[in-house]
């Protein structure tokens, strides 16, 4: 009966190896986890994974479809970042062991202790792809199929079933796995980190396999040493380690984490996030003031923290997925719900792989709900009823549509409703003095819109405006 060394290796020698294995999945929970946490939440913003027959067959006809569709099912756990660590963890350490196991089964009586750190490079080259903001974990989910399937074939004797079986093998994983573009967002852009964590995932244990072959091989089994997996396991970790920090991408995450804070009106984070580390990139300022202003404190201490001029107060739009975002958050708290809807709704279609986004489909629900536009508002919580964890809010906003006293009273809704604009007029992406004046002059409550006007005269340097418009609040 064939033996699996990867179960059947001396305690101690088992001992060593689990030791490694864990000590390499709790680095990786914990770098995701402390790190690298807001990198997860961008992920799930930009899609929305429906638990609908239609959408799951959209999905997996493609080639690559079901790499592609677990890929999408584990990523909309990223909303709590320690989960979706976790689940980066568990399977980062199933390539490891399965790179591991498909080399010791080729030989039962090889000794892998000289060559064991070997079975960590696919996962640590998976580990590199995923620092890129672009990188999909449907990749990582297609490195681990190929790997189960070939693992699964090499369990079988040789002989023509098994010859069969992996003809059908190959056809069948061009289509879960392989032939797919669904692993990078960039359309037409080659993952080079990830082709090369495949490649390695299957050279590994082949050279390994022609290692044994020579007499040498043979011979090494006499030599036991349970140290060798762990010196070998620390060389390799010391050498991607020192990558993997060097290439991760930190203002990334700092950039992405004001606009998660903004996204979850967290407005004393932010505040305190901001007193010790003061923002330098358009977004960060711009959730920083939209935060003073929530609070309150934007014209009494404006110039307490890094500005960018006009820039940092209310940017032009730009037509990517990302940056228009924050500036939606503050037309949305201003009362520019029309403006906030078209940035947020041109900002889901500037996504790079023209998937759709929960965070988007929840915040046009709620612009179109206060413009009244219920049937429209409808057709965005009827998707997110579908989701996982949008469905309760979804279930819970339903019952507003059309309930107009109920809107009126809502603490939100209400007053965005009562602040927005009444009129139309003509807006470019270049929001003027005028906009700011028509939302206070219509609502003088609408404390947001006095507090942007005034900033945006103290900005700009104009002591006339400014001055007229106290003369004004004062009279």
């Amino acid at each position: 009966m064939k033996q699996f060394r990867i179960f059947t290796f001396s305690s101690s020698l088992f001992t060593g190896e689990a030791l490694c294995t864990l000590l390499f999945g709790v680095a990786v929970f914990l770098f995701f986890g402390l790190a690298y946490p807001h990198h997860l939440h961008y992920q799930e913003q930009f899609q929305l994974f429906l638990f609908d027959s239609n959408y799951v067959w959209e999905v997996v006809k493609l080639p690559g479809g079901v790499a592609d569709l677990l890929g999408r099912f584990c990523t909309q756990f990223f909303l709590y970042a320690w989960v979706g660590a976790f689940i980066i963890a568990v399977l980062l350490s199933a390539v490891q062991l399965l790179t591991l196991s498909m080399f010791n089964v080729q030989r039962s009586t090889f000794n892998v202790q000289w060559f064991y750190a070997l079975s960590f490079v696919p996962s640590f080259l998976l580990w590199l792809f995923l620092l890129d903001e672009n990188a999909l974990l449907g990749g990582v989910w297609g490195v681990l199929l190929t790997q189960i399937a070939l693992w699964a074939i090499l369990q079988l004797p040789d002989g023509w079933v098994r010859r069969i079986l992996v003809i059908v093998a190959f056809v069948a994983l061009y289509w879960i796995a392989w032939g797919g573009s669904h692993y990078y967002r960039i359309p037409n852009t080659f993952p080079t980190l990830l082709y090369a964590a495949w490649f390695s995932a299957i050279i590994i244990p082949l050279v390994m396999w022609l290692v044994v072959r020579s007499k040498k091989s043979e011979n090494a089994q006499k030599q036991n040493n349970s140290l060798l997996p762990l010196i070998s396991f620390a060389l390799v970790s010391v050498v991607f380690g020192s990558i993997i920090w060097k290439n991760a991408n930190f203002k990334a995450e700092k950039v992405m984490q004001y606009d998660f804070m903004a996204r979850h009106q967290q407005w004393n984070r932010i505040l305190a996030t901001v007193s010790t580390e003061k923002p330098n990139n358009q977004i960060g300022v711009t959730v920083q003031n939209l935060a003073l202003a929530m609070q309150g404190q934007l014209v009494n201490h404006l110039f307490d923290y890094n500005q960018n001029g006009l820039l940092g107060l209310l940017p032009d739009v730009q037509s990517d997925a990302t940056s228009p975002l924050p500036t939606a958050e503050a037309f949305y708290q201003l009362g520019m719900i029309n403006v906030a809807q078209r940035t947020v709704f041109e900002a889901q279609e500037a996504i790079l792989d023209f998937q759709k986004s929960a965070r988007c489909y929840k915040r046009l629900a709620q612009t179109n709900l206060i413009n009244g536009d219920y049937e429209v508002a409808r057709k965005y919580l009827s998707a997110l009823q579908k989701t996982l964890f949008y469905r309760e809010w979804a279930n819970e906003t339903l019952p507003l549509l059309g309930n107009e006293k109920a809107i009126a009273q809502h603490p939100e809704y209400g007053r965005l409703r009562q602040s927005a604009y009444k009129e139309d007029f003509y807006f470019s992406d270049h929001v003027t003095p005028e906009m700011l004046e028509s939302l206070y002059d219509r609502n003088k409550d609408n404390r947001l819109a006095y507090q942007y006007l005034l900033a945006y005269y103290m900005l700009t340097g104009d002591r006339e405006g400014y001055t007229k418009r106290l003369l004004i609040i004062e009279h």
